[in-house]
């Protein structure tokens, strides 16, 4: 299910939170929020509560509580403009307006980053392209690129996995997940998932600066490809 939110809600691995998605996506459940929700999407131009009221039928204190807690929740974006033109003293206030905001919210359960495989395969095939390096070697240098951005997010390794969607789980002293984030794209294409979720996992560790542990390709491990074990003395 996916519904406009801000640039921040989503980013990869970012939860803004979970629990603020889920909220975001299930104030969609109200019946008049979601009128409004679709209309101010539908409009070509930001609307006005006046206007919206009086094409949904809902009175205008209504319509702005509704279309405020849309914004509080980010699933509309507001601007204030004075519609007569003019400026200066005199002018008027300026009305407040809504309209769609420019990016996704996505709330899957288990959580999933489809977007974040569509975004690393996508820039291995322009490195590829323009270096002449082949793809494989480039979807494992991008993965492992944006997994250390996304670890750099995060203020531990067990904290970066998380966040990207992972649930690590303790099987000794060993870490293994829960979760693949990837999982309808790893049962189709394995070999190629599973490399680039092991290079983003290790990208996740050097971000995070974690050298305490090694990220080792287990295809046995929990949900997951991925086994991280502590590091061994002199390794």
């Amino acid at each position: 299910m996916n519904h406009s939110a801000p640039a921040d809600s989503e980013s990869v691995g970012g939860p803004a939170a979970l629990s603020a998605r889920v909220a975001a996506v299930s104030a969609l459940s109200d019946p008049a929020r979601r009128t409004l929700f679709d209309l101010v999407s539908r409009s070509a131009e930001s609307i006005t509560r006046d206007a919206a009221a009086e094409a949904t039928g809902l009175s205008r204190s209504t319509t702005a509580f509704h279309l405020d807690r849309l914004a509080e929740l980010g699933l509309v974006e507001v601007e204030y403009k004075r519609l007569s033109g003019r400026s200066g003293p005199g002018a008027g206030r300026p009305a407040k307006l809504y309209r769609r905001a420019a990016t996704e919210l996505t709330v899957s359960v288990p959580e999933r980053h489809y977007d974040l495989v569509g975004d690393v395969l996508a820039s291995a095939i322009e490195l590829s392209g323009s270096s002449g390096q082949p793809v494989h070697d480039a979807l494992r240098s991008v993965a492992q690129a944006k997994g250390s951005q996304a670890g750099r997010e995060a203020t531990s390794l067990p904290e970066a996995l998380e966040q990207n969607g992972f649930e690590p789980c303790a099987d000794g002293d060993d870490l293994i997940f829960g979760n693949c984030p990837f999982h309808r794209l790893a049962q189709d294409h394995t070999d190629i998932v599973c490399a680039l979720n092991f290079e983003f996992v290790t990208g996740l560790a050097a971000g995070a600066g974690d050298d305490a542990h090694t990220v080792l390709s287990d295809p046995g491990a929990g949900r997951c490809c991925v086994r991280i074990s502590p590091r061994t003395a002199g390794a």
